[in-house]
This record gives structure tokens, sequence and C-alpha cells, in this order.
């Protein structure tokens, strides 16, 4: 996947938002934060992410983001231009801090373009706009796919939960692909969807009807 061109996108998506949705609207996903609070928290982590590359820790010191709208945006956009520059202009392979199992500077292209997306949704349904998300099935599956093998043994490895009852197989309705699973444990429950839907259900951001696979989401799968 072209990453630098999908981070360009998606952070342009919500610089744009910031330009001109209601500042002070609640994010359904986030308990507590206004669209204004989102867009701290995800500048704050392109700044973290850029860091981690340039220097090589885990040791980056956000600036928080001003309030008025117009220096919000542009805080935004200038941590999303470093971000993508840096990453523009270091190979993948790059050595660069992480915190998943390999510390290449091509783990922060992927996980900040899934990053980026996700609270793009959340950006979207604090305007009540949600249904404005579209993600190509083939990124939203790689998401899926990120959150079981990087996401979840990371938190079983930092006990932020146990390992799962059972497991999850979840099967993409839109496109061609082997079934991803997490845990190993039975009993088996699948749920499928679009991988956009999966995506969103493994992030906790869609209500998910079937009470087994509701139960294993409810865990701590992802932060």
């Amino acid at each position: 996947m072209d990453w630098i061109s999908l981070l360009r996108t998606s952070t342009g998506g919500v610089a744009d938002l910031l330009a001109e949705g209601d500042l002070e609207a609640p994010v359904p996903a986030c308990p507590g934060w206004t669209l204004a609070d989102l867009a701290d928290h995800l500048g704050g982590v392109h700044q973290w992410a850029t860091h981690a590359v340039v220097v090589g820790d885990a040791k980056g010191a956000p600036t928080s983001a001003p309030r008025e709208r117009s220096d919000l945006v542009r805080w935004y956009r200038e941590s999303a231009r470093n971000l993508v520059d840096v990453l523009a202009g270091t190979p993948p392979e790059a050595t660069a801090w992480t915190f998943g199992p390999e510390q290449v500077a091509g783990f922060w292209h992927r996980r900040q373009v899934h990053e980026t997306l996700v609270h793009l949704y959340d950006g979207l349904a604090s305007q009540q706009r949600g249904r404005e998300w579209v993600v190509a099935p083939d990124l939203a599956w790689d998401g899926v796919d990120e959150v079981a093998t990087v996401f979840y043994p990371r938190q079983v490895r930092m006990r932020r939960t146990s390992p799962l009852d059972g497991t999850l197989r979840l099967v993409a309705s839109d496109l061609d692909a082997d079934p991803v699973e997490i845990g190993t444990q039975e009993p088996v429950t699948e749920l499928a969807g679009s991988s956009a839907y999966l995506l969103l259900a493994l992030w906790k951001r869609v209500v998910v009807d079937d009470p087994a696979a509701a139960g294993l989401l409810a865990t701590a799968i992802t932060p």
C-alpha cells in the first residue's frame, strides 16, 4: 500500500473537519472528549511518532493544541505534515523505536494511517456524519490484521487483559481473504461483515448484536 499517500489523505481529512466542524461537539467513542480534544490527542500522537523515528525513543513530549480554531487547524496541519515528511524521507527498513515486534520506521507508516483513519471516523461521528467514513476493504482488513497481530498480543503481554476465553474469528464479506482469528481457545465465535465494520467493531466504535462476539469484544483487545 502507498502508506504515505494514505497518510496525507487521511490527515488532510481530519484537518478539513477541524476547519469546519463544531469543535465543542462530544466524541461518542471517547467519553469526555470534544472534537478539539480529539485533535489535541491525534496531533500529539503524530508528534510522538515523529520523535520515535527521528530520535529513536518513546520520550517525545508533544506540544498542546491551541483552542482557537485557526491556530488549532494550523497546529494540526503542521504536526501531520512533519510526520509525513519524516516518514517519506525515512526508508521503511530504517531503525526506529516502536511498540511493535519490529523496530523499523515502516511500522509507523502503517500505524499512523490506521490511527488517523479510526480517529477520522470519531471526528465525523461527533458531527453526526459517521456514514461518510469510507475505507477501502483491503485497507480496513489490514487494520483488522494489525489488531490481531500487534495490539491484542501487546495487551496480553502488558497484562492489560487476560487471554480471551475463546477465539474470535473475523470473516470479511467484501473481499476474498482468509479469516483473522484473535485468541486460541474454544469455543470459536465467528463475526462476519464488511472489513470496515469489523475494524470499527474491534475498536469498539459500533454495536455488535451477537452476544458471544460482543462479550469477547468487550475485553481490552485494544487499548
